[in-house]
């Protein structure tokens, strides 16, 4: 894979000058103390880099490139890769901000823009995949809710990064960091003609091609990417059980709607909200409230987690 950075000045130069103050609203590790608490087996050390090993008939050679840089498509992860484990050791939880990449050291830190909207957020890389030759990336459900992607395939940047220590310890708690600041004009105007040149993605429903490796199989098969496919009536989902639909109140806030329920239920469970069907959607909504007043934090909270699209609107 050829790094972006390398091949332009223009981007180059923009990424020194965001340096620094990639964040809106971060994390200081001076002023950010104690750090929350990761996962049991969640930790950043010791990385993984791992041996060479085929998808279909191409080679990959994982590698720890500092400055990788690049474009390609993500997919999201199949809605049964929960509970599972990542190649890393982990155990995937789909409501985590998480990803899996060919190439990258386990864990890695990059800044995923989703190239049509300029939206950038920051993802922990902790397995393996996607095992699907024409992409780039698989994020988790949770990733994708926050990044906007619910179409299945978007073209997107990848960069990798060294985030503050406090945003590290974030995710590795399963916290969503807030959205980075907007790509600017000029640089997404030359990420997205890079991405023209990208072949037209497969069909999202072809299965994923054999691994082949002299040693273990880096995240099985089981990063096949779904698109936006029917699904039958869903079943009572953990986040919508935990909190399930109310039956009273005046507002609520209407986070988002989505095209599959696992990623619906990634979504209400980032923010603490639930899942309610309607149609061939699941949307996702927190409330009710009393007053418009009541739900505007909660509004807030959907917003810093990279639902800029939520509002509060009343139930009827």
């Amino acid at each position: 894979m050829k790094s972006i950075v390398k091949g332009g000045g223009l981007i180059a130069g923009t990424i020194m000058m965001l340096s620094g103050c990639s964040a809106v609203g971060g994390a200081n590790d001076a002023n950010t103390a104690p750090y929350p608490a990761a996962a049991p087996g969640v930790a950043d050390g010791p990385v993984v880099i791992g041996e060479p090993y085929k998808i279909g008939d191409t080679s990959y050679t994982p590698a720890a490139i500092t400055d990788y840089d690049d474009v390609g498509y993500a997919g999201v992860y199949s809605d049964d890769a929960a509970g599972k484990t990542t190649a890393n050791g982990e155990t995937f939880d789909p409501a985590w901000i998480s990803a899996a990449h060919k190439t990258l050291p386990l864990p890695s830190y990059v800044e995923v823009t989703k190239l049509d909207t300029g939206r950038t957020i920051l993802v922990r890389v902790n397995d393996r995949g996607p095992m699907v030759n024409d992409r780039l990336i698989a994020l988790s459900p949770a990733a994708a809710a926050q990044l906007g992607l619910d179409e299945g395939v978007a073209a997107v940047r990848v960069r990798r990064t060294n985030p503050p220590a406090a945003e590290r310890a974030q995710l590795r708690a399963g916290r969503a960091v807030p959205e980075r600041i907007a790509t600017p004009a000029s640089l997404l105007a030359i990420l997205r003609t890079k991405a023209q040149a990208l072949p037209v993605p497969k069909a999202a429903s072809q299965p994923a091609p054999p691994i082949a490796s002299a040693n273990a199989k880096p995240g099985d098969d089981r990063m096949e990417i779904r698109g936006n496919e029917e699904t039958s009536e869903p079943k009572v989902t953990p986040a919508a059980a935990a909190k399930p639909a109310p039956e009273s109140g005046r507002y609520i806030v209407q986070v988002g709607a989505f095209s599959t329920e696992a990623r619906a239920d990634a979504a209400a469970k980032l923010v603490g909200g639930y899942v309610a069907k309607a149609g061939k959607l699941w949307h996702v909504r927190i409330g009710p409230f009393a007053t418009e007043a009541d739900a505007s934090g909660a509004l807030g909270t959907a917003r810093s987690k990279g639902f800029r699209d939520a509002l509060t609107r009343r139930d009827r």
